[in-house]
């Protein structure tokens, strides 16, 4: 292959056009992978998917072969990149020859080609990057809020498990309570049965209370105190935790893709000074011919 062929052909893969073709073509196969999870379309229109299914996989494996020609004389650079490395084993595995006897893993498969648009889309790259870099401080924050689970769950056992043991009555019952009320999902209810006791707010299971007991401060103070902490700062600790790395990412971008103050001028500076020396090498050359 000549080295304008594969100058040409790295010019087309590095182009716009070329990336949102790649993009659509994802998109369209991330609606195949969703047809196919309703049996009556699979029935009626299952030989069509199938050929969808291979003419998107042609098209990947064309896309593998372009963009590894574009890099002749070396294309095993391709695989320097860990996207080129993950699309090549995607189109790799799905042509293997026995893989169409395993429908789960050939779906799933087909799955994972929805994930080669964080290589097309440059913001869920800097998202994705953004998340992986805050996993150490993310680590953390789950550490502190697996401390306040814990401190949570046994204080609500000690104060609340004989008048609601339907959702203190031991350790992991309260554990598992206490992770729904971080998701805000039925904790009014939960205050409720603490507040006027299971007796006058009925338990999900009526014949484990026992022993009602009503009381009204405990119950406030315990449910208001965990949902401030658990959701309110926790979580907003994430949120900016992850913002942050995504500011830190677009700014890492941007200064990967712009030269740095006074390179350009350098550069043409550096240019110049080797074009003074070969002009008067030429010189002194053509001294020695006269």
């Amino acid at each position: 292959m000549s080295r304008s062929v594969s100058n040409t052909l790295s010019r087309l893969v590095e182009s716009a056009p070329f990336n949102r073709l790649v993009t659509v073509i994802i998109l369209f196969a991330a609606v195949l992978v969703g047809l196919e999870t309703y049996p009556a379309l699979m029935e009626r229109f299952g030989p069509t998917l199938h050929l969808l299914n291979n003419l998107v996989l042609a098209l990947f494996a064309l896309e593998v072969l372009l963009r590894m020609a574009a890099l002749w004389p070396r294309p095993l650079r391709y695989f320097q990149s860990g996207w080129n490395v993950f699309d090549f084993a995607i189109v790799a595995f799905s042509l293997l020859p026995g893989l169409g006897t395993y429908a789960v893993a050939a779906r799933l498969l087909r799955l994972l080609r929805v994930l080669r648009l964080i290589r097309t889309l440059p913001d869920l790259q800097i998202i994705l990057g953004a998340l992986l870099k805050s996993i150490p401080s993310i680590g953390w924050v789950l550490v502190l809020m697996l401390l306040l689970l814990y401190i949570y769950a046994v204080a609500g056992v000690f104060l609340f498990g004989q008048g609601d043991p339907f959702h203190f009555g031991n350790l992991h019952t309260a554990l598992l309570t206490l992770f729904s009320i971080l998701t805000l999902e039925g904790w009014v209810d939960i205050l409720r049965i603490q507040y006027f006791g299971c007796d006058r707010f009925e338990l999900p299971d009526p014949a484990l209370c026992t022993q009602p007991k009503a009381q009204p401060l405990l119950a406030v103070v315990y449910m208001v105190s965990f949902v401030l902490l658990g959701t309110l700062v926790f979580l907003n600790l994430l949120v900016g935790i992850v913002v942050n790395s995504m500011d830190e990412m677009r700014k890492s971008l941007q200064e990967t893709r712009l030269p740095p103050p006074g390179s350009l001028e350098q550069q043409v500076q550096e240019v110049q000074a080797r074009l003074r020396e070969a002009q008067g090498m030429l010189e002194a050359l053509v001294k020695t011919r006269d």
